[in-house]
């Protein structure tokens, strides 16, 4: 049972208030009583970007677990007078959730990126957790909803306790919500591009930005063309957000 003490209402969300570890005990929990669960982490982008979409809103809203993935979270979370205990990014949980799964033989699914990525990933996976049960994976693009509905009986035949879906936002996002009581898993969780990254096709942020937050520096050091203006606008907008606020609590006596 949780108190009102693990969750943060932020901009109109309420978002889990866990560490890394309390987060794979409660995952851990959802397994063991074989309950469904959607996994979701919130960043800048999603934030900005759910205010005009409405599915997007909707699949975090519904989500049974919600995480604070990006730094800039943490960061205005803390200036509104909130106290997030500390990140739980996507990618970490990740790797925590398959240590788990291969000590208590749980079952995983992959899908997401391309057939090279996947395959690229499920030999890095093997070689570092020999004994985890891997039920099946799948590359991460369809063209029609009749090819999506077939995946979706495919994955639900094989039962995993766990499926990653590697599909960037808000692909991702929309598959979950509207799959979830289909997919015959315990937890659904999306994590963007961490495939890409335990594939060594690209290259996660030193540990210096990670510790700081400056990951999004780095991911544009390294795609410049598609980042720069990605970040510009979200990180701008949020900006914004914040300080409007900010005042508007402060003018209701809310932060002193």
């Amino acid at each position: 049972m949780m108190s009102k003490k693990d969750f943060i209402e932020f901009f109109g969300y309420k978002i889990h208030n866990l560490t890394m570890q309390e987060t794979v005990t409660k995952i851990d929990n959802y397994i063991i009583k074989k309950k469904c669960a959607q996994h979701v982490v919130i960043n800048v982008a999603k934030i900005v970007n759910s205010n005009n979409d409405r599915l997007l809103k909707n699949s975090i809203k519904t989500a049974d677990i919600v995480n604070i993935d990006g730094a800039g979270i943490i960061y205005g979370m803390k200036l509104l007078g909130l106290h997030p205990k500390e990140r739980v990014t996507g990618i970490d949980l990740m790797m925590e959730l398959i240590k788990l799964s291969e000590i208590k033989r749980y079952s995983v699914y992959f899908l997401g990126s391309t057939t090279h990525t996947l395959e690229k990933l499920l030999i890095n996976i093997k070689i570092k957790f020999p004994s985890l049960i891997i039920a099946g994976n799948r590359n991460g693009y369809w063209d029609t909803i009749e090819e999506e509905k077939l995946i979706v009986k495919e994955i639900a035949k094989t039962k995993p306790n766990i499926l990653f879906v590697g599909i960037s936002s808000p692909k991702k996002e929309y598959f979950i919500s509207k799959n979830k009581n289909y997919l015959n898993s315990n937890l659904i969780m999306g994590v963007g591009g961490s495939f890409d990254i335990y594939a060594n096709i690209t290259k996660r942020a030193p540990l210096f930005f990670q510790n700081y937050g400056m990951e999004w520096i780095y991911r544009i050091y390294q795609e410049p063309a598609r980042m720069w203006k990605r970040y510009l606008i979200t990180n701008t907008k949020y900006f914004f957000m914040l300080i409007i606020e900010f005042f508007s609590l402060k003018d209701h006596n809310i932060i002193k």
